[in-house]
């Protein structure tokens, strides 16, 4: 489904909104990991996993998403899996975990809307891939952030950072959690001045 859905809406976006610049694709590790973007609309989405193909995402996804039995199927299918962000449980560490050592890739975007979010969710992705062991790969999208700016054809793109390669899990202190926390955010700095 994932493969199928891919080829249908990149075909959609590329006629309408024509093609997206691709930038340091070539320091995208081999799976597994943990891709972390930038996060203003939907769009991202959608053009970070254009961007990273054949490479396949597991987004991880608000729970609202889930909430009607026809998106749960669809999302499901799409690789998304739930999270609670105002109270994230056990299942939130667990299932990018278990889909890590799967040797799978795991979709985060660390930047919510709310100031309580940024600094939640960055340390959930940073705390993920410390536990797995994996790098942190960041990537800002910068482009059309509605479907009108899409179909004005606005330029586009995505462009990747040098892996986060984390310390050895035993040495995750919370001062190397936070260390990381802002490296990543000084990384987003620096892409988006490149």
């Amino acid at each position: 489904m994932y493969r199928f859905g891919y080829y249908v809406v990149a075909g959609i976006f590329w006629l309408l909104g024509g093609k997206i610049k691709k930038e340091n694709k070539e320091k995208i590790p081999a799976a597994p990991f943990v891709v972390v973007c930038t996060h203003q609309t939907w769009l991202d989405i959608i053009y970070l996993a254009i961007a990273i193909w054949p490479v396949q995402i597991h987004y991880m996804a608000k729970q609202e998403l889930f909430s009607k039995k026809w998106s749960k199927w669809l999302f499901t299918k799409l690789h998304a899996f739930p999270v609670n962000r105002e109270n994230p449980g056990p299942s939130s560490i667990k299932i990018p975990m278990k889909l890590l050592k799967e040797g799978k890739v795991v979709g985060i975007f660390p930047s919510g809307t709310r100031k309580s979010e940024h600094v939640s969710l960055k340390r959930g992705a940073v705390t993920i891939a410390l536990k797995a062991n994996v790098p942190l790969v960041p990537a800002i999208y910068e482009g059309p952030k509605t479907f009108k700016e899409v179909l004005a054809r606005k330029p586009k793109r995505v462009r990747f950072g040098d892996p986060i390669r984390l310390a050895d899990e035993k040495k995750g202190t919370k001062e190397e959690i936070e260390k990381t926390i802002v490296l990543l955010q000084d990384t987003f700095e620096a892409l988006k001045k490149q």
